[in-house]
């Protein structure tokens, strides 16, 4: 029997925490880094630093002999995995690659270069936290425009503004906030400024062009191996209505084959230019049926841990095993795939818009009837209050309280398991038409994966 591989896991949690304890009898996991989302974990961004961090990370490796290293964390984890495997000389792709498709600005400069047809106009903001906007945008920009921070993660100050007034009071903080924006971003800019220094400050923000907030939007999820870029699949991304905030995630795609083949070409030119070599990625798109304009939001240098989930009911691919085998330097294809448990897959997201808008949380013992009611679903719930949940509204324009993953023989049994699950746990059915959905709706935010 071959023995165990050692792998270390950094900043794993909530997805990745399921996706890879199936993994636990194979592999030996080491893990490291913290829950930035979490008290008192999140205490430790006080004077972190990624660079000691991944030298204390590659001194424990090297004493207990990991084979490889990865994460599929946004803020850090990609990152640091990548300085830990460069350390290590095992296998990774470089820093600059995650720095280039983090940093949004530059990622813009690089597909404006390698796929100008798919890039939405947009100008840097040199503008301090909290500095007065200046009287005319740059560039030829005028309002409204589409504004978010050069660094960040899960459409955090993401928001379409149509005046000057409304930039000013969307970049206004309190001391609280201005603490945890600077404490996420310079990690990341200490090493953007020693490694990407073209790049620019990512204590900034990026304008873009707006886009109509009926566009739908969809995620390519792929991966890199012997130079090649593959596809994993389209996942399908449902807003709530008059939003640009999740409603839901869909698999199969309806997207037409072709338009799937356009943007993995568009990934194909990215990552390349880049230099982007091994590991998942998940592109981020518009499509508009109308004018057939694919335009990119973004590219993640990283697997979208939630949809890992949907490909293994859907298509019997465990994209965490994938990853595994990736990080080792291993064709993934070679791996075993399982049997597909369902042809439809859903990620149902609930929110609140308002601060009236947060139902009841569901206790133990109505978590522990659901399960038994639903025995292949996932239930999160994390309903926020205070100023916790004042902060989500602003900063994303809704609060995600809770999410819940099931599966089914067609979209109608789905439309109809969802809507059984969501009534158990006393939430809103996260499918258009209802009317307490219609009634949240809130100004146009672009969310992203």
């Amino acid at each position: 029997m071959p023995p165990i591989r050692r792998i270390g896991l950094l900043f794993a949690y909530d997805w990745d925490r399921i996706g890879f304890e199936r993994h636990g009898s194979r592999y030996k996991f080491y893990r490291a880094g913290f829950d930035l989302f979490s008290f008192p974990d999140n205490l430790r961004l006080t004077g972190f630093d990624l660079d000691r961090f991944a030298a204390r990370t590659a001194d424990r490796a090297k004493r207990h002999r990991w084979s490889a290293v990865l994460s599929h964390h946004e803020p850090f984890g990609a990152l640091a995995a990548a300085m830990v495997a460069e350390r290590l000389g095992l296998p990774g792709v470089p820093p600059e690659a995650i720095l280039a498709a983090q940093h949004k600005l530059h990622a813009r400069r690089v597909l404006a270069h390698v796929a100008p047809e798919t890039c939405l106009a947009f100008a840097g903001l040199d503008l301090d936290y909290g500095e007065p906007v200046p009287e005319r945008l740059p560039g030829d920009f005028e309002y409204p425009v589409y504004v978010k921070p050069i660094k960040a993660a899960f459409s955090v100050l993401a928001r379409e503004v149509g005046a000057r007034s409304a930039l000013q009071a969307h970049i206004r903080f309190d001391w609280r906030e201005l603490w945890v924006i600077r404490h996420l971003v310079e990690p990341f800019d200490r090493v953007c400024r020693a490694r990407l220094p073209q790049a620019g400050s990512a204590h900034r923000l990026l304008l873009e062009a707006p886009v109509d907030p009926g566009t739908p939007q969809f995620n390519l999820d792929g991966w890199v191996f012997d130079g090649q870029v593959h596809a994993l699949g389209v996942v399908d991304a449902i807003m709530y209505p008059g939003t640009q905030a999740f409603m839901r995630w869909e698999v199969p795609s309806r997207l037409p084959e072709s338009v799937q083949a356009r943007a993995l070409d568009v990934a194909r030119r990215f990552l390349g230019a880049i230099g982007y070599s091994l590991g998942f990625f998940n592109l981020e798109f518009f499509y508009d049926a109308a004018t057939d304009r694919l335009t990119v939001i973004e590219c993640n240098p990283r697997l979208a841990s939630q949809f890992s989930d949907l490909y293994r009911r859907v298509q019997g691919i465990d994209a965490h095993a994938w990853s595994l085998a990736l990080a080792l330097g291993e064709d993934p294809r070679l791996l075993h795939r399982e049997d597909p448990t369902d042809r439809a897959a859903a990620s149902l997201v609930y929110r609140a818009f308002d601060v009236d808008g947060l139902p009841a949380m569901p206790d133990r013992a109505l978590q522990g009837a659901w399960q038994r009611q639903f025995p292949d679903g996932l239930l999160f719930a994390f309903g926020r209050r205070g100023y916790s949940l004042r902060r989500d509204l602003k900063w994303t324009g809704s609060h995600r309280y809770g999410i819940v993953h099931l599966g089914a023989q067609d979209a109608a049994q789905l439309e109809a398991r969802a809507e059984a699950a969501s009534r158990m746990l006393g939430w809103p059915v996260p499918y258009a038409g209802d009317a307490r959905l219609e009634r949240q709706s809130s100004p146009s935010t672009r969310e992203v994966a």
